[in-house]
């Protein structure tokens, strides 16, 4: 049965004004740097209610849980970025153009979306890999999604002769992945001397020294 509360918030989240969804969007800004600092499950609701200046009740008029919060913070940045990677790999260039567009947008979306990426990296590379549910299983279809057009890129640029290797395609792409990703370990948008568009252009230059013909 739907507690009152969770009517009026399911009201508000339907019908409410400017002010109402202003505060929600602090709330999930606020729950992702919680999240990225103490971990998803170091995070309690009544720390997000604390440090937005709310008691309990007042926030579960914003969020039903912390699950909820969770999904907010991640969920339409890993689709979005799977979709990105997909018009990448079906648009013009040749394969080290791709790649060029890809990397700096990967690192780019970092930046826009931060912390919310970086949340999701961290929670996936400890428990959220044995999250069975059915967001959970959601996130894991982009992920693929997103590996697919990486690797998909590499590989046509290896037929047509613009990319070299001696290994798999899967292996170089997954490689740009994984050291994209690592900037989660340092990278803060609102404190580095770099901008994202730089270190995503760097890092692109750098790979394709090794890898264009």
């Amino acid at each position: 049965m739907t507690s009152g509360i969770g009517r009026r918030r399911a009201a508000a989240r339907d019908e409410g004004g400017a002010a109402y969804q202003e505060r929600r969007t602090e709330i999930v800004h606020a729950a992702a740097e919680m999240f990225k600092k103490n971990g998803y499950r170091g995070t309690k609701l009544m720390d997000i209610a604390e440090a937005m200046g709310l008691d309990r009740a007042s926030l579960y008029y914003y969020v039903g849980s912390k699950e909820e919060l969770f999904h907010e913070v991640v969920g339409t940045a890993v689709e979005t970025n799977a979709d990105t990677a997909e018009q990448i790999l079906a648009g013009p260039g040749a394969a080290p153009d791709k790649l060029r567009t890809l990397v700096r947008s990967l690192m780019v979306s970092y930046a826009e979306t931060y912390p919310f990426l970086y949340v999701y990296i961290q929670e996936n590379l400890g428990t959220g890999a044995r999250d069975t549910s059915d967001w959970a299983r959601e996130m894991r279809h982009h992920n693929k999604r997103y590996e697919n057009a990486v690797v998909a890129i590499v590989q046509a640029g290896i037929d047509e002769g613009t990319l070299r290797t001696e290994t798999q395609a899967w292996v170089i792409g997954f490689g740009i992945i994984g050291m994209v990703a690592w900037s989660n370990r340092w990278f803060d948008p609102t404190t580095s001397t770099v901008p994202a568009e730089e270190i995503g252009a760097a890092y692109a230059e750098t790979l394709l020294r090794g890898l264009q013909v």
